[in-house]
């Protein structure tokens, strides 16, 4: 996500952050941040192709307007190909690396990354009551969500992206060719209205998402070195369901793979199955790999004649896997649950914290003081590091 609010007091020394941080802005930060736009614009991505597909470089930050039991009131998760490298929650405040490849980066950078995130901690919480005001809203927990990141592509072209969430729900997302902001429903244009208030809030955004994001991607890349580039091929299994009205269906299952991008396809005979195929998303495995299905109806006593073709950077060829009856039915059913149970309940770091925190959303009171009761002094300190 782009960051410009690193504004705690702290001298704008690039040369001496973190080559990986976000530089700091800091007193009038409406004109620093126009001199750290200006230094983020030189930064310029070398333009070579990269390993093994696509890398992206996400960040996921969550503010809750009351904290419920168990739950922290801000949390951020970095994320190098969907897999966490660094993580803040403000129960322990301080940043902590998530991915062995990152515990040798130095001190400096941590403590960076914590006044980064406490800085954004105080801002976001700001921003949560204040949208909970336009939504006619002063009890209860809720949340604000802000994702945002970049990726480059195995050619060498690149692409980003911003969002704003309340509870759950698009807010407002960056138009990065327009610099203008999108509202996602009627509630939300009281939030756009405050947010172009201040143009530098978009173009600080284009800034980092198009120069440093880049830039902090492929350093990541080289510090993550082989377990962010290899290639793993994917294991890949067919197994058959019966419905309840009777219908078939055959699964093709690929699981273990990395890096993300894949390709299945059924195919009867020479004909690709396009409009027949039912596809679920490519999704982290919990141990750095990934897993995908796609699947298809097909008539009784047919089966054999479907194959999956299976495609990944970790293959020297074209995979093709047709369903074989078993021998033993009840090692299939056996097969099939523990698949099942495998892609039901991903380990995903920070996943199940927002999913708690959205089922909870409109089941607690907790929230005891209303968007205008809090303290004007934070209101004040948080709209200065706004811009």
């Amino acid at each position: 996500m782009l960051l410009f609010l690193q504004l705690l007091r702290l001298v704008p020394k690039l040369a001496a952050e973190s080559p990986w941080g976000l530089p700091v802005v800091a007193d009038s930060p409406a004109s620093l941040a126009k001199v750290v736009m200006a230094e983020l614009a030189d930064l310029k991505l070398e333009n070579k192709p990269w390993p093994g597909g696509t890398h992206s470089l996400h960040y996921h930050y969550l503010a809750l307007s009351e904290p419920g039991p168990g739950l922290p009131q801000f949390l951020a998760i970095g994320y190098v190909d969907n897999q966490p490298f660094i993580h803040y929650d403000s129960r322990v405040d301080r940043a902590k690396p998530q991915a062995p490849w990152m515990a040798t980066v130095g001190a400096q950078y941590w403590e960076t990354e914590t006044q980064k995130q406490r800085a954004w901690a105080k801002v976001q919480q700001v921003e949560t009551w204040t949208v909970m005001g336009y939504h006619n809203q002063s009890s209860g927990m809720h949340s604000t969500q802000r994702m945002f990141g970049c990726e480059i592509r195995e050619d060498g072209s690149t692409s980003s992206f911003w969002q704003f969430g309340f509870d759950g729900q698009d807010h407002l997302s960056l138009d990065l060719e327009t610099l203008s902001w999108v509202s996602a429903k009627p509630a939300a244009m009281r939030t756009k209205s405050w947010w172009e208030m201040e143009r530098c809030y978009a173009e600080y955004d284009k800034a980092y998402l198009e120069g440093l994001c880049l830039i902090s991607l492929c350093r990541y890349l080289e510090l993550g070195g082989q377990s962010l580039t290899r290639k793993e091929p994917p294991t890949v299994q067919v197994t058959r369901h019966t419905a309840q009205d009777g219908g078939i269906t055959l699964k093709c299952w690929a699981r273990g793979f990395y890096p993300r991008d894949i390709s299945l396809s059924w195919w009867l005979g020479e004909e690709e199955l396009v409009l027949e195929t039912e596809y679920v998303e490519t999704r982290p495995s919990g141990d750095g790999t990934y897993q995908m299905w796609a699947a298809v109806r097909v008539p009784a006593g047919m089966e054999d004649r479907y194959t999956c073709h299976v495609q990944h950077s970790g293959l020297n060829h074209i995979l093709t896997v047709a369903w074989e009856a078993p021998s033993h039915p009840w090692i299939t059913s056996a097969v099939v649950i523990s698949t099942i149970l495998t892609i039901t309940f991903l380990p995903v770091a920070g996943v199940l914290i927002f999913i708690k925190q959205y089922s909870q959303a409109r089941n607690q009171e907790s929230c005891q003081k209303a968007p205008g009761g809090e303290d004007p002094a934070v209101r004040v300190e948080a709209a200065q590091l706004l811009c």
